[in-house]
């Protein structure tokens, strides 16, 4: 029986189908592309959140800005906000920023700002972090109180009634590991600082910690083994931290999940490729293991070269 020929009515609805199946797909597709900010998270003995932190090396905040950075942040919209690399002096912060801090006078209410705190590098365009809180700190600190450790602007504490906030940009290794030695102090004598603040509460430690501890960190492992936030000394200083009583939040509730990472050089279209680092971490005291809601990577979330990362808890 030979083959009928469509109508030109026919092949017009076939036309629209195939338009409307497309924008139902680029819908899909978009969907795909978003995260849900406002998922309310649970504890596993069934308390919801009341706690949200997010953490992001912004890699230069001013370059993160042009790549709609704060308006992920507002979206996010977090308790605290930890950032790291953010390569500004407090004189240097754009305007869109200073309008949300809470401390600089404003004719109108910053409701939905925050108190902002920046910790800068003497050396001008490195390094550099900052915390941002809707509520007020107890008290604010920069850096660990050691000299050779204090100049660069990585590392601001937080005090809250209940908990420290700790965040940091922990020094690179360098190429050739030739500050190899210099991180292994600062290793130290992070541990030690944090576990005198462990002392009087618990300890919230996020940020940019540029290391990726287990193998199942790294999307390479075995071409990385002597490279900068791979090396055994490296993940060995890591270890040493967990054992003081503190654990890595996403090994903690998914300790066996491949392939999720934070950071992707900007090289060899790493990201779109997903040959990507986790070394960007929520570190917390044991006590607060069973507070913590759940651990997030925002791996869609463009701006930098890392992602940001967020933690829920219940805090009682």
């Amino acid at each position: 029986m030979a083959k009928r020929k469509s109508t030109e009515g026919e092949q017009a609805a076939s036309k629209k189908s195939k338009k409307e199946d497309e924008k139902v797909d680029e819908v899909e597709k978009e969907n795909d592309q978003k995260e849900n900010f406002s998922l309310v998270t649970k504890t596993k003995d069934g308390r919801d959140s009341n706690l949200k932190i997010c953490s992001w090396n912004v890699a230069g905040l001013r370059a993160c800005l042009k790549k709609a950075g704060l308006d992920y942040i507002k979206e996010e919209d977090a308790d605290i906000v930890c950032l790291q690399e953010t390569k500004v002096t407090e004189k240097e912060i754009p305007g869109e920023v200073t309008q949300l801090d809470k401390k600089v006078p404003s004719i109108l209410p910053k409701k939905d700002g925050y108190y902002m705190y920046w910790y800068e590098a003497e050396k001008k365009g490195y390094s550099g972090v900052s915390l941002w809180s809707k509520t007020k700190p107890v008290s604010i600190k920069n850096g660990m109180g050691k000299e050779e450790h204090d100049n660069e602007g990585r590392l601001i504490t937080a005090e809250f009634d209940k908990y420290y906030v700790v965040t940091s940009y922990v020094p690179n290794s360098g190429k050739k590991l030739v500050r190899l030695d210099y991180r292994r102090s600062w290793n130290t004598d992070l541990k030690d600082y944090l576990n005198k603040l462990k002392e009087k509460k618990p300890v919230v430690f996020c940020g940019d910690l540029n290391v990726a501890h287990q193998e199942i960190d790294i999307a390479n492992p075995k071409a990385n083994k002597r490279n900068s936030g791979f090396t055994d000394e490296e993940r060995g200083d890591m270890t040493d931290l967990l054992n003081e009583g503190y654990i890595d939040s996403y090994r903690s509730l998914y300790p066996d999940q491949e392939k999720m990472y934070t950071f992707w050089t900007y090289m060899a279209n790493a990201r779109a490729k997903n040959v990507g680092w986790r070394i960007d971490y929520f570190i917390l005291s044991k006590s607060l293991e069973e507070d913590l809601c759940d651990s997030i990577m925002r791996t869609k979330v463009m701006g930098s070269d890392h992602c940001p990362i967020v933690a829920t808890f219940a805090i009682k």
